[in-house]
């Protein structure tokens, strides 16, 4: 049941006054005038979706609000409209996008307050968060990649924004052509879905329609779910696609922030959600799923534990937590994914605006060696980070504690007992990696630089109220999902029950379930998060040599790690090298300029031998001519003889 909304238009209708008047009006009105229209056209846009979310909350579960703009494509029988849905799981993510996003866009007055070109920034800040709203709010699978395109685009704005750095350009660059890998299987995942179904005489790309013809796309749904998952792992950087995402730390912190909470990196774990009905008739995409997201989350949390640079951290924290997430949603619990999602927004978020003001402070320096003491100095800072360590280290009774044990209480229900262990052990990891973060920045003795020593101060309050309110959310967030039987239970996932189900537990995985109570495995999780902070507080601050003794003991094992496992490099060497040599040698020298451009030139010289011939013949000259005739008349007279003489 769709009920007509147009207020919904007013959500994306904010956003992009704010692009249009920043592009046009920006740089002409001044700082002032552009630091309170950027950020307010996203507050405003998260009024409007607060009115939309209530106003669903009124209505019978299941139900939507849409709204149709306009006719768009008609191709054939294929008919697009660009029109909205905004239901449970869109308002979940509408609310993330508008309300997180709007924090980060008022943080960044103070963060941004001094670059030249600030309006810039805030009209591709707008555009980001226009383009996700599409992305999110689309009916349809065509608008969504409409949407998906979008916030590609302005990832390599934002990252390459200081494009007058050649590294700054080449790593945006590097983010957009990774994500063209991507999207390539994402357009052949819907190529596959239209072909399906247009040869059942279904011609839609439209959500709900689709979820009502799901027997039809059974034959393929492991075929599309899987490009469509490629399409995936680009937007939402997991393996193998993931090596974009720790280049990105090049932009400013805000756009960080943005990019790793509130837009670009959950497009894929809501794809996944929105899509579950496709999914589910694939246990082989799902396993795929859950099984690149379990391996992703241990993988970049072994890196995390020895990157020196606080955004690296942070970023290759990001890509473990995105994997945590396709592991929900890969083993069907969508609703657990999309939670993790939520609460990864206030932390996530909150992590690296915490960094950023960090950064600023120290005057652009983000190596964590060169850190050191700052707890005394900046103290809300400090402790709204310590609020956010707590809440992505899985701690009680902070956000990412009910998220995070609902995804590994899922894996271990469904039979994946081995996703589960490496769900586990990943904890351990992010606790250990994010407590080295904070010991290393505001503990112990100060490392800083003498110069930048004597300037380090708390933020402004435009920059400390936005952490406040997130850490306030990560301390509150989680209580709207708790485990069944504690208050009010699992409300979140009530909520979006009619839109994304829980799958059905099989026979092996019931038998799963009764091995260990949702209790004993909560304490296994808790027990190694707490083992990490253990871990990292003996290394870091009680004694603070034995990380360096031990990197050179472990020599080996830590450049491997430091070098994030060489697999930049294995890339240039098997993929990037290979199709530089085959482009240009092959295809630009070999193809173009030999083939093309010598049959092309060959053309032009023959014409041109042609007439330097015919130049030297027509000299203009009478008697030459004459000659020439005559030439001809006895030749053609000699010719004459010769036929007759012969007959």
């Amino acid at each position: 049941m769709t009920h007509d909304f147009p207020a919904l238009g007013l959500i994306l209708l904010f956003p992009l006054l704010g692009v249009i008047f920043n592009i046009f009006f920006g740089q002409r009105c001044g700082r002032r005038v552009v630091n309170f229209i950027a950020p307010a056209a996203i507050f405003l846009a998260f009024a409007a979706a607060l009115a939309a979310f209530a106003t669903l909350l009124g209505m019978p579960r299941g139900a939507a609000l849409g709204f149709d703009l306009w006719p768009w494509i008609e191709a054939g029988r294929f008919h697009f409209d660009i029109a909205f849905r905004f239901d449970a799981l869109s308002g979940v993510m509408v609310l993330v996008v508008t309300g997180v996003g709007a924090l980060i866009h008022l943080y960044s007055d103070g963060y941004m307050g001094e670059d030249e070109d600030y309006a810039r920034f805030f009209a591709y800040m707008n555009l980001f968060a226009f383009a996700m709203l599409i992305l999110v709010l689309a009916n349809n699978l065509l608008l969504m990649f409409v949407g998906w395109e979008g916030v590609g685009l302005c990832s390599y704005l934002l990252i390459a924004f200081w494009y007058d750095n050649a590294e700054f350009a080449y790593n945006g660059r590097k983010a957009f052509i990774v994500n063209r890998v991507g999207d390539a299987g994402f357009v052949l995942g819907i190529l596959t879905l239209i072909s399906a179904l247009a040869s059942s005489g279904i011609w839609t790309l439209t959500f709900t329609e689709m979820a009502k013809h799901r027997e039809t796309l059974a034959p393929v749904a492991t075929l599309a779910g899987s490009l469509l998952f490629l399409g995936a792992t680009g937007k939402s950087a997991q393996i193998p696609l993931y090596v974009w995402l720790p280049d990105a730390m090049v932009g400013p912190t805000p756009v960080s922030a943005l990019i790793h909470a509130a837009t670009m990196v959950t497009a894929g774990v809501y794809m996944v959600a929105r899509l579950n009905f496709l999914y589910a008739l694939s246990s082989q995409a799902m396993t795929i799923v859950a099984t690149v997201g379990a391996v992703t989350a241990i993988f970049s949390a072994t890196i995390a534990i020895v990157q020196p640079d606080i955004k690296r951290v942070l970023a290759y924290s990001t890509i473990s937590q995105i994997g945590y997430m396709m592991l929900g949603v890969g083993v069907g619990a969508f609703a657990s994914g999309i939670f993790h999602l939520m609460t990864h927004a206030f932390f996530k978020s909150l992590l690296f605006l915490g960094a950023g003001s960090v950064i600023h402070a120290l005057d652009g320096e983000q190596d964590m060696n060169h850190m050191g003491g700052l707890k005394r100095t900046m103290p809300v800072t400090w402790v709204t980070m310590l609020v956010a360590g707590l809440a992505i280290s899985g701690i009680p009774p902070f956000a990412g504690f009910f998220s995070k044990d609902a995804i590994l209480a899922s894996t271990y229900a469904s039979g994946h007992i081995w996703l589960w262990a490496v769900g586990v052990v990943t904890a351990g990891l992010t606790a250990f990696y994010m407590f080295r973060l904070l010991f290393l920045t505001f503990h112990g003795a100060s490392r800083i630089d003498a110069s930048k020593r004597g300037h380090v101060h708390e933020s402004p309050a435009v920059m400390t109220v936005p952490l406040v309110i997130l850490a306030l959310c990560c301390l509150i967030g989680g209580w709207i999902g708790l485990p069944d039987g504690i208050l009010w239970g699992d409300a979140f996932g009530r909520f979006l029950m009619p839109i994304c189900p829980t799958l059905k537990l099989t026979p092996a995985a019931t038998l799963a379930r009764g091995s260990l109570s949702p209790a004993v495995l909560s304490a296994i999780a808790f027990g190694l998060a707490v083992s990490g902070i253990a871990l990292a507080w003996s290394f870091y601050v009680m004694t603070p040599g034995l990380p360096a003794r031990l990197a050179r003991n472990l020599s080996p094992l830590y450049r491997m790690l430091l070098r994030k496992y060489y697999i930049d490099e294995i890339y240039n060497t098997l993929v990037s090298r290979p199709l530089f040599w085959l482009s240009q040698v092959v295809l630009f020298r070999g193809v173009d300029s030999a083939i093309i451009d010598g049959a092309v030139d060959g053309t032009g010289l023959g014409v041109e031998a042609s007439g330097e011939g015919l130049r030297r013949i027509a000299t203009g000259n009478v008697q030459h001519y004459a000659l020439a005739y005559l030439a001809g008349v006895l030749a053609i007279a000699g010719y004459y003889v010769y036929l007759v003489h012969r007959h």
